[in-house]
């Protein structure tokens, strides 16, 4: 007998009773947290500017690329997708309205058939700047009043799913969870990610609150970045007046266009890394 062994045995009363002694439970480890960390890129438009990609690049894992109908041009929007691909973040279509004057903000009503070409267009658009870049693009998020009127209305919503579909049935897309988007979505066969936003309050009933209310756009970093911990943990944050409500996520979106987008952006990834979360693209590492 090995000497260790008949210490511990002649400790026990002898080899007979070893069957005695108390072993560790087998306790397997509970699996990382993980979330994706998106934002709107390629907003820039000739020489006016808006947002710091090449920073948001380096602290982002998703890259929502505008395609040029609600903002972006092809020199911007091909900027964005190499820089995307150096940093191996994912890129995103950013679909909208074709409102640039409106920067995509106003609700257009517009056909269900006019709609879905509309984002096909623009899906194809910025598959071409990211095939440049040797990359694909690799979900699809409607953008500003799209985003908040499919959240509701069926024909469009089923319109943009429509779209996707009929580019590549593969495609996931973004949207908030819960909404009509979604449903349409995944009865389009798609793979459906929820988000939540990092920047943004929110309704008692789970929903954005409109921008042109009071409160609507958060501006506190460590705020933000406490709220976007308890997001990712699947603890209820407050909505605008105090009510608890969960946000159940895959990925957390800060917005590049808001005032300080680089400072917020960094102070939640440094957090949430800090606190044991991985940040990954819900698209998988870009090949």
């Amino acid at each position: 007998m090995p000497e260790a062994l008949g210490a511990i045995a002649d400790l026990d009363g002898g080899e007979g009773n070893r069957q005695h002694l108390s072993t560790p439970t087998d306790r397997r480890a509970e699996p990382a947290l993980r979330i994706d960390l998106n934002s709107d890129l390629g907003e820039s438009f000739g020489n006016w500017r808006l947002g710091d990609d090449a920073a948001l690049l380096s602290i982002v894992t998703s890259a929502n690329v505008a395609c040029g109908f609600h903002a972006g041009d092809p020199s911007v929007l091909r900027t964005a997708c190499a820089g995307a691909a150096e940093h191996g973040v994912a890129i995103g279509a950013q679909v909208g309205y074709r409102d640039l004057a409106g920067f995509g903000r106003r609700f257009i009503d517009m056909s269900p058939t006019d709609l879905t070409n509309d984002v096909l267009y623009q899906i194809g658009a910025l598959e071409a700047m990211a095939h440049a870049a040797g990359q694909r693009v690799r979900y699809v998020k409607p953008h500003g009043a799209l985003y908040n009127a499919i959240v509701y209305h069926e024909e469009q919503a089923a319109a943009v799913a429509e779209a996707v579909a009929t580019y590549d049935p593969a495609l996931p897309v973004l949207g908030l969870p819960g909404s009509v988007w979604l449903g349409r979505a995944e009865q389009a066969g798609l793979r459906t990610v929820g988000e939540a936003f990092a920047d943004r309050a929110y309704t008692p009933e789970g929903t954005l609150v409109p921008r042109r209310e009071p409160g609507a756009v958060l501006h506190d970093p460590q705020e933000i970045a406490r709220r976007c911990l308890d997001m990712v943990r699947g603890e209820p944050v407050a909505a605008v007046d105090g009510t608890p409500v969960r946000i159940q996520a895959e990925s957390l979106c800060v917005h590049g266009d808001s005032p300080g987008a680089v400072g917020i952006a960094r102070e939640v990834a440094e957090r949430l890394r800090g606190s044991g979360v991985e940040l990954v693209p819900f698209t998988g590492t870009a090949p």
